[in-house]
């Protein structure tokens, strides 16, 4: 047995991104060295925002595909902590207590395969159906079809031995609406050296490349890889001034109301994470065709 420490991870900072992917390494060396039994320890956490659920959750899931156990030690975990994984479903998802509830968390989901229905009735009722944001029923169709292409990105190119996990929050008092979705595939800058049979793209670069093809993205015609152009859900987020990053093997992005950022990512995740993040203000969103009509 080997014991990985899970330290505090600050909410929608960079930093705890890298410490979560910092844990993935570790688990995922500890495998390749033999352990068979991992156990992750949180005496040391007193938060544990929504995108660390999905990367855990992942993690979990992914040791069981490579035959091994991700224990959690729940005696170790801060009240306070344990609350928001009993609510959200996590706990009960892993054996312990029971839930969820209905509180400020998006639940916790695992999808092994593609079941649309169920996961666009996800994102319309338990992301943007709570009445956190004022958004009219065309527009949150609109942008729930987008979201949808990153869960199929997944299904249809990604690979993922464990699906896709999902998870998110609302903050009150930052005014904030999130929603996580975790894969362990290939990775986006893979599936783009592929499709151009170059290795030597950088994880920046095929991130760039893949924001820059056009909206619906569909590449299959060319044998290549659908992109994440996403249209809408980008025009939407810069107007909201929220923002959409995304972590993929050694490529990071993050497109927003500010200049896009494509960087190498400074610790590698392996598999793709897309946080979205939207301001819950006092707007009132539509399509433009619809002030139009």
């Amino acid at each position: 047995m080997i014991v990985f420490n899970v330290p505090t991870i600050p909410h929608d900072h960079i930093r705890g991104f890298y410490e979560l992917f910092d844990i993935q390494q570790k688990i995922i060396q500890a495998m390749s060295n033999g352990q068979r039994n991992i156990h992750l320890d949180f005496s040391k956490c007193r938060f544990l925002p929504h995108y660390a659920v999905t990367v855990l959750g992942g993690l979990a899931r992914y040791t069981e595909h490579n035959g091994c156990h991700l224990q959690f030690r729940w005696s170790t975990v801060n009240k306070r902590v344990l609350t928001n994984l009993l609510q959200n479903g996590f706990a009960g998802m892993f054996g312990y207590g029971t839930g969820p509830w209905e509180g400020n968390s998006i639940p916790y989901r695992e999808d092994r395969i593609s079941n649309e229905a169920a996961i666009i009735t996800y994102l319309r009722e338990d992301w943007l159906g709570r009445g956190w944001l004022q958004i009219s029923e065309k527009l949150s169709n609109a942008i729930v079809g987008k979201v949808w292409e990153i869960y199929t990105n997944t299904f249809e190119h990604g690979a993922s031995p464990i699906g896709t996990i999902s998870c998110g929050q609302h903050y009150p008092k930052l005014h904030e609406l999130h929603l996580t979705v975790v894969d362990f595939g290939v990775g986006i800058p893979t599936s783009v050296r592929n499709f151009h049979e170059r290795n030597s793209i950088s994880g920046a670069k095929a991130l760039q490349w893949a924001f820059q093809l056009g909206a619906s993205t569909k590449m299959e015609d060319e044998g290549g890889p659908r992109g994440l152009g996403l249209g809408i859900l980008k025009d939407f987020i810069r107007i909201n001034k929220g923002s959409l990053q995304v972590f993929s093997q050694d490529g990071y992005a993050r497109i927003g109301n500010h200049p896009d950022i494509f960087e190498q990512s400074k610790v590698p995740f392996q598999g793709s994470l897309v946080d979205i993040s939207l301001t819950c203000d006092e707007s009132y969103y539509v399509l433009a065709s619809e002030i139009n009509n």
